[in-house]
């Protein structure tokens, strides 16, 4: 079975590299883009399984590109799971009206993200111990 492509969507590249490794050890293909403008244009190139992806993200924002997905037929059906430091009260309702499938504010807790990520994708919870 292919491994599944998860694009993650933030401009910080710590948080990028502690994500692909805990995606990589989970059997996930990580690629990633740091703003609005390239994460349409991977989206297009990859065609990835899931996006992971920030609001607060330069050339836009994280709301942006869900507009923008939702409106290219190719990548409309494309899950989309916010992770965000800016504050759920304001953004998660907002988020799951735009077509986030799950919202999580930063800090994620990687369990549940990666929980998350199974359960949208359709394939066994097989969560292993966390590496962080």
């Amino acid at each position: 079975m292919a491994k599944k492509k998860i694009l993650i969507v933030d401009d910080n590249e710590d948080v990028f590299r502690g994500l692909r490794i805990l995606l990589r050890a989970h059997d996930y293909i990580a690629v990633l883009a740091t703003d609005a403008v390239t994460a349409i244009s991977q989206a297009i190139k990859e065609t990835p399984d899931l996006i992971l992806l920030d609001l607060g993200i330069p050339a836009g924002d994280g709301y942006l590109v869900m507009e923008r997905l939702a409106n290219i037929e190719s990548l409309a059906s494309i899950p989309v799971v916010v992770f965000t430091a800016r504050d759920e009260e304001n953004n998660k309702e907002r988020c799951l009206e735009a077509g986030a499938k799950a919202f999580f504010q930063k800090p994620v807790d990687p369990a549940d993200l990666l929980s998350s990520i199974c359960e949208i994708l359709g394939g066994p919870n097989r969560l292993q111990p966390s590496i962080f």
